[in-house]
């Protein structure tokens, strides 16, 4: 377990985000082809322990899945009249570059039977994830330079069949969140310089499942995954130039503290015939937790204080499998994914907007107890409209748009034993 969780923190790459937030969906290869429609009905294999653990009672035996998604965020800034922070003297700057880069997520997930009735198993993912990153002489830099956002989520569960039509499952996270955020700070008669801001913390929550098997090619299922109240705790270090004493801004202990917010999914799925399956899925998150992002010195006194003001959210997505033969299965989907973030309140750290998805995917069994998964998804971003006026605080005014888009390839292995 050591070694797994150890590979986790390596591979676990925040990246910018591909669900609504700083969500990530990205819990399962052979889910990819069908845009994750049918999460929580679905009950393809062992990652079922995320989407809705009552799905481990559909399958048979000790089974080991994992699974690795490289994902290609692009975001670029097109500037519209901003103006500059930090004062007159300031360089303006340029446009930022592409604030998306390559990025690695890794899902692990094993589980059991304790007998015919009761199953075991364990999960270990990163459902939220982020990673914006601009150039160091951006126009924007006395906003943002660096937000990050990793996470480590523990998940063991276990599921209970009460009868042929009826499955329960129920599970505990344990999540490892660390935050990582720099902007510029102008010293007035001093220069330039910059502050980091990181801190980590541990949380819990649950999640719960049902699915009920209304035929015997078709299931409805519904899964909830609770909030985890993150209490970040960490420090402020500044660069600061020549001139500037370190009175003028202290590094020290800082605090914060985030809910990273529940959600809760209905899901369908059926077989038509030998040939064809479909499936589909609404998911409601609920962002609207997430009014402030505000960041205490170990004093108490204010270090920073940013208004986000979220919406809930709600993604829809659709799928089809085609079974081409008893060991080959293609797959398609399609998702419309909300963003949480208003044109009012978005910020130059988080610039996403709705997403359209296109999924394509295949599963191969590669011998009776093997499988092996792929899957591709290309994200269209509405452009993402920014006026963050924070001339106030001598930040600078960044007006423009953000145009993005989101490569994703997956790949899983699933073992049965």
């Amino acid at each position: 377990m050591k070694k797994i969780l150890l590979s986790c923190m390596i591979f676990t790459t925040p990246l910018a985000v591909q669900a609504a937030g700083f969500a990530l969906i990205e819990q399962s290869g052979s889910g990819m082809g069908n845009a994750f429609a049918g999460g929580s009905a679905i009950a393809e294999d062992a990652s079922t322990i995320y989407f809705n653990p009552a799905g481990m009672t559909y399958i048979e035996g000790t089974q080991l899945v994992g699974a690795l998604h490289l994902i290609k965020p692009s975001a670029e800034f097109n500037n519209n009249g901003s103006l500059r922070g930090g004062g007159a003297l300031t360089p303006l700057g340029g446009s930022g570059g592409d604030a998306g880069d390559l990025a690695f997520v890794p899902n692990v997930y094993f589980k059991t039977d304790l007998n015919d009735s009761i199953k075991l198993g364990i999960g270990i993912n990163a459902p939220f994830g982020l990673k914006t990153e601009y150039d160091n002489g951006w126009i924007g830099r006395f906003q943002a330079l660096k937000s990050e956002v990793k996470t480590i989520n523990i998940n063991p569960a276990i599921a209970f069949k009460l009868s042929d039509q009826l499955s329960l499952g129920f599970g505990i996270s344990a999540m490892w969140a660390q935050a990582t955020l720099t902007r510029a700070v102008n010293f007035v008669g001093g220069g330039e310089g910059s502050v980091k801001i990181k801190g980590d913390d541990w949380g819990f929550g649950y999640n719960l499942g049902a699915i009920y098997q209304v035929t015997s090619d078709t299931r409805i299922g519904m899964a909830y995954r609770s909030k985890v109240d993150q209490h970040l705790e960490g420090d402020a270090t500044f660069t600061r130039p020549a001139l500037v004493p370190p009175s003028v801004a202290p590094n020290g202990a800082i605090n914060a503290s985030v809910s990273l917010p529940e959600n809760f999914s209905v899901s369908a799925f059926s077989r038509l015939n030998d040939t064809w399956d479909v499936m589909g899925d609404i998911t409601w998150t609920h962002w609207n937790r997430f009014k402030q992002l505000t960041i205490f010195r170990s004093s108490g006194a204010l270090l920073s204080n940013t208004n986000e003001n979220w919406d809930n959210t709600l993604r829809y997505s659709v799928g089809v499998n085609y079974h081409y033969s008893d060991a080959i299965k293609f797959r398609a989907g399609l998702a419309y994914d909300e963003e949480a973030i208003s044109d009012q309140f978005r910020t130059a750290r988080i610039p996403g907007n709705d997403r359209k998805w296109l999924s394509l995917g295949a599963g191969w069994k590669v011998t009776p107890s093997s499988n092996l998964d792929v899957g591709y998804s290309h994200l269209f971003i509405s452009s993402a409209k920014i006026d963050d006026n924070q001339t106030a605080t001598g930040n600078g005014r960044l007006t423009g748009s953000y145009d993005g888009s989101v490569d994703l390839l997956s790949i899983q292995y699933t073992h049965n034993f």
